[in-house]
């Protein structure tokens, strides 16, 4: 038993998480090839996007500082779940170690937390423009975009380090602890231990009211002021353009937070499996769709993309 545990200070660490993922679903290899396939076009397309902002003087903008955040929290995101997904299952690297298990959990939440927190910042972004447009370039600058960014980022490593901490101080009574998921998920990690997990309890409840809850709130308000505003906007080119510019954002909202409230909301009913293929599809998903939704559905990125296309053409770079 000294062998299999290391003993500091009356706390016991396991040597291995055992990550179970599905049971009883057949050819369940091809669904690992789908979500590698799907990593592979999010890494892409975010990079292409990111890119594009980078080159384009013209996209050198307090909205684009956040659109280039949400690009760099997907391709966290999904690298941070995606490849120990693969390597786990469809290698059959089923045990993980202790300090790599917390290390997966940490980088997991932290990533979806500052994706989270972002599409808030996106949702303020449209609320100035369009609620309050004569004050949008005092109130939204360079300057104050960045310090927002960096305050979620700063928020989302405050939370999952505090959610770390405890469940690090967590006593395990078994060598191999079975987790029933498909990463190092907190919840059935802090359930798994046989010390008090009474912080990790609170902290397992409060996180989604701060990491989750909130955002959705504000963009609710936000977008309850830009609809009354709307109203308000007499010439219906004005009240076209101004939809346009929030179609986007609406719909990667609805794409992240729909499927991982849903999860979260019924987990007490849901089995295992569909709660490992829902959530797995939110870490997989966005991050693929929102290169391709700012690609498509804004009118301004488009003329960027085309103008650059223009250029390289036009004045193609010397060999």
């Amino acid at each position: 038993m000294n062998e299999d545990f290391t003993e500091n200070r009356n706390i016991s660490i396991p040597s291995y998480f055992y990550i179970s993922g599905f049971s009883g679903i057949p050819h369940v290899r091809y669904y690992y090839m789908f979500l590698f396939f799907v990593y592979i076009i999010s890494l892409l397309g975010n990079s292409c996007l990111m890119f594009v902002i980078i080159i384009d003087r013209n996209l050198h903008t307090p909205k684009y500082i956040a659109v280039f955040n949400l690009s760099l929290t997907d391709i966290c995101e999904s690298t941070a779940a995606i490849p120990q997904l693969l390597d786990t299952f469809f290698f059959g690297n089923q045990l993980i170690p202790y300090g790599l298990c917390l290390c997966n959990m940490f980088s997991v939440f932290v990533s979806i937390s500052a994706q989270s927190l972002t599409l808030a910042v996106l949702s303020f972004d449209r609320f100035i423009a369009i609620c309050l447009p004569l004050r949008y370039h005092m109130i939204v600058t360079h300057r104050s975009m960045l310090v927002i960014i960096a305050v979620t980022w700063a928020v989302a490593l405050f939370v999952i380090i505090t959610a770390t901490i405890f469940i690090s101080s967590l006593s395990f009574c078994r060598v191999i602890v079975i987790i029933n998921t498909f990463y190092c998920d907190h919840g059935p990690i802090y359930r798994s231990a046989c010390s008090n997990n009474f912080p990790s309890y609170v902290i397992n409840n409060l996180n989604p009211i701060v990491i989750l809850g909130f955002p959705v709130f504000f963009i609710i308000f936000s977008y309850t002021c830009i609809a009354v505003t709307l109203f308000r906007i007499t010439t219906p080119q004005d009240r076209q353009r101004a939809t346009k510019t929030c179609t986007a954002h609406l719909t990667l909202v609805a794409i992240f937070y729909v499927p991982i409230t849903f999860t979260y909301a019924l987990s007490s009913i849901i089995n295992t499996n569909t709660r490992i293929i829902n959530l797995s599809l939110t870490s997989a998903l966005p991050p693929m769709l929102n290169p391709i939704i700012y690609t498509f559905m804004t009118e301004e990125f488009m003329v960027s993309v085309k103008r650059l296309l223009k250029r390289r053409i036009i004045f193609p770079s010397p060999k």
